[in-house]
């Protein structure tokens, strides 16, 4: 016999409360760091990044930078903020994937699997967002009321 209280509907509430309205917004805030970051450090070197992007061949990199620069700040900021939470995980998600098969996947390369692999685990969460939406302490929940 255990001293424990039995598990009940009220104290599964509270639990999805405290996740509703902290951890989400934390997951927000780990999540959207990393593009704000990566759109920052593309956005103090253009040049260079768009040397690389015609190095891992992407398609008109003078111009597929500054692309990415908007698509990372903006998706970034829209997701930390909690502002339109679903779209912005659904074009990070999107990213990732492009990112993750047009860039991280040349065979042989076991060095780069680790970033294949972590932009598959960065949209399985973003699908999580777009499923459960911002939670707490966002511009879509104070807009909701």
């Amino acid at each position: 016999m255990t001293d424990r209280a039995p598990v009940t509907f009220e104290t599964a509430n509270d639990t999805s409360d405290v996740s509703e309205k902290y951890l989400l917004p934390l997951a927000r805030l780990l999540t959207s760091s990393l593009f704000i970051w990566d759109g920052l450090l593309q956005l103090r070197n253009p040049a260079g990044t768009a040397l690389y992007f015609a190095r891992v061949h992407v398609p008109v990199p003078d111009l597929a930078i500054w692309i990415s620069i908007a698509v990372h700040l903006i998706g970034g900021l829209a997701l930390l903020l909690g502002f339109r939470t679903r779209w912005a995980a659904a074009l990070l998600a999107l990213i990732c994937l492009g990112t993750a098969f047009g860039v991280h996947l040349p065979e042989g390369d076991a060095e780069n699997m680790i970033h294949f692999y972590k932009n598959l685990v960065m949209t399985g969460g973003f699908m999580y967002v777009i499923t459960h939406g911002a939670g707490g302490m966002s511009i879509d929940k104070a807009t909701a009321l």
